[in-house]
């Protein structure tokens, strides 16, 4: 109802009519995606902007793991894994993820399923890293469903050098390419792991989603 109400405001405002040259101005708007101010700190070739993005990310309290290749990821969650005491991952069915040899994770389950209450691990891809804050971005699909992003404890995320980019726009404009401009149902911005400070200003982790969120970079 309240969202009716606006709209009708809005319709009232205008006089109830809008006009062809005003839905051709929304429209033309719409479909040149105008960058706003770039940062300059995102503008930076390559490798300084991968070493941003390492910064940002462990500033926010994120840990990052340097890996050479991915087929060395399996042996190294295992060791982290063996580290927190958790011996069951929840895992997205991304092809790069499932193709993996997974026998290093020894005395320990990997699962393909939508993510529950209760679950102590999760790993999925990150679609992009944005070096101007050390953000990911992953979006919702069929292989990765957003619960593997919030509801266990730790999130384990896999993010290849050669997706970092430097700033949002750049972040946008690559998911509209990658979906053909059709916008995904959730696009999930995660800058470390979940706090709130909100209760006397006490930091508390872990108040809305994993407590820790562990980055692999390729």
């Amino acid at each position: 109802m309240s969202k009716a109400e606006i709209l009708g405001n809005i319709r009232r405002g205008l006089g109830g009519k809008i006009t062809d040259e005003a839905r051709a101005t929304v429209k033309n708007r719409i479909q040149a995606h105008a960058p706003n101010l770039i940062p300059a700190r995102g503008q930076l070739p390559a490798a300084e902007r991968q070493e941003l993005f390492i910064n940002m990310a462990r500033e926010s309290a994120a840990e990052l793991i340097e890996l050479n290749d991915l087929a060395d990821l399996p042996a190294a969650l295992d060791q982290h894994m063996q580290s927190l005491g958790i011996t069951e991952l929840i895992m997205a069915q991304d092809k790069c993820l499932t193709s993996l040899d997974w026998s290093p994770l020894q005395n320990k389950q990997t699962t393909q399923r939508v993510s529950q209450v209760g679950d102590l691990a999760s790993l999925t891809t990150a679609f992009l890293g944005i070096a101007e804050t050390g953000t990911l971005m992953l979006y919702s699909r069929a292989e990765s469903p957003t619960t593997l992003n919030f509801l266990p404890d730790t999130h384990y995320a896999v993010l290849r050098r050669e997706d970092i980019v430097g700033v949002y726009e750049d972040a946008w404009n690559r998911l509209r390419e990658e979906t053909g401009g059709q916008m995904p149902r959730t696009v999930n911005l995660i800058t470390g792991p979940s706090r709130s400070a909100d209760i006397e200003q006490t930091l508390q982790m872990g108040a809305h989603g994993p407590r820790q969120l562990v980055i692999y970079l390729i």
